[in-house]
C-alpha cells in the first residue's frame, strides 16, 4: 500500500480546510487580530509611559514589599542592566506580550479549571486534550495562526495563549478538588448555599494551587516568547531570532540575558504572591 497517497490526501484536506476557514471567516479573524493587537498595544503603551528608571524603582519596591530589601534591590539593578544593554524597549515589548497572553490564558483557564474541579467527567475529558497541547512542539501552534492571522503580535499571542493555558486549568481544577471533605460537610451542616460554599470554603483552599498555576502559566509564556519571534512578535524573541540569522552572537547573548532577568523577576514575584496567598489561607 502506497502510504504517500494517504499523506497527500490528508495534506490536501488540511490545506483546503484552512483556505475555506480563512476565506469564510476573514472578518472574524480580522476582528480577533485587531482586539489582540489593541490589547497588547495598550499594555505596551502603559509600560513605556514612564522612563526605565521609574519602572525599575516600582519593581524594586514591589520586590522589597513582597520578598525583602535585598531582593528588591537586585530586581531594580537587574532591570536597569537591561536598559544599559540598550534593550529596554524590547524588554517592555516582551513583558507586554507575556502579560497579555497570560491574562488571556487565565481568563479562560481559571473558569474552565473551576468547572473541571466540580465536574469529574469534564476533567477526565480535558486531561488528554491538555496532554496533547503540552506534548506537541510549541511552534506547531504558530503555523495555523500565521495562516489565519498573518505575521505579527496577534499570532504570537494566540500561540502563547495556547501554551500558557494548560497549567492554569490543571492547577485550578486540582485546587478545587483539594478541599478537605470535613470542611465541605461542615459547610453543608451550616446550611451554606452552593455559592457560599464555593466562595467561603472551596475557593480559599484552592487559592494556593491557583497561584501556582498563574506562576506556571507565566513561565510557559516566557518559554514561548523566543519561539514566537519568528512570526514578527517584536521584543526580545524577535531580537534573538534576528541575531541568530545574522550570526550576531553578542546581541543574542544580551537578549537572552534580558529574558532570563525578566523571567526571574516575574517568577520570584509570582512565587512570593503564592506564598502570601497560602499564608493567608492558613
Amino acid at each position: 500500500m502506497d502510504t504517500s497517497i494517504i499523506a497527500d490526501t490528508f495534506d490536501t484536506w488540511t490545506d483546503d480546510a484552512l483556505s475555506w476557514i480563512s476565506d469564510n471567516g476573514e472578518w472574524l479573524f480580522e476582528f480577533v487580530r485587531m482586539v489582540l493587537e489593541g490589547t497588547y498595544g495598550g499594555i505596551l503603551w502603559l509600560l513605556q509611559l514612564a522612563p526605565f528608571y521609574v519602572i525599575a524603582v516600582i519593581a524594586a519596591a514591589c520586590g522589597w514589599r513582597m520578598i525583602n530589601a535585598v531582593a528588591g534591590a537586585l530586581i531594580g539593578v537587574a532591570l536597569v542592566f537591561c536598559a544599559l544593554m540598550g534593550l529596554w524597549a524590547e524588554t517592555m515589548s516582551t513583558l507586554a506580550l507575556v502579560i497579555t497572553a497570560t491574562i488571556l490564558a487565565l481568563l479562560v483557564g481559571i473558569p474552565v479549571g473551576i468547572v473541571a474541579g466540580f465536574a469529574r467527567s469534564f476533567d477526565r475529558f480535558l486531561e488528554p486534550v491538555l496532554d496533547l497541547i503540552q506534548t506537541l512542539p510549541p511552534y506547531i501552534y504558530l503555523l495555523p495562526a500565521i495562516a489565519l492571522l498573518g505575521y505579527g503580535p496577534a499570532t504570537a499571542l494566540v500561540a502563547t495563549f495556547i501554551v500558557a493555558m494548560p497549567p492554569a486549568i490543571r492547577l485550578t481544577s486540582l485546587g478545587i478538588r483539594m478541599t478537605p471533605r470535613e470542611f465541605i460537610e461542615l459547610g453543608q451542616a451550616s446550611g451554606l448555599t452552593p455559592w457560599q460554599m464555593f466562595t467561603k470554603i472551596r475557593l480559599p483552599f484552592a487559592i494556593p494551587s491557583i497561584m501556582a498555576g498563574i506562576n506556571q502559566s507565566l513561565m510557559m509564556a516566557f518559554g514561548m516568547v523566543v519561539i514566537a519571534g519568528i512570526v514578527g512578535s517584536g521584543g526580545l524573541g524577535e531580537t534573538i531570532y534576528g541575531a541568530v540569522r545574522t550570526l550576531d552572537i553578542a546581541t543574542s547573548i544580551n537578549a537572552a540575558i534580558a529574558i532570563v532577568i525578566l523571567t526571574m523577576v516575574l517568577d520570584r514575584l509570582a512565587q512570593s504572591a503564592a506564598r502570601t496567598a497560602n499564608g493567608g489561607r492558613r
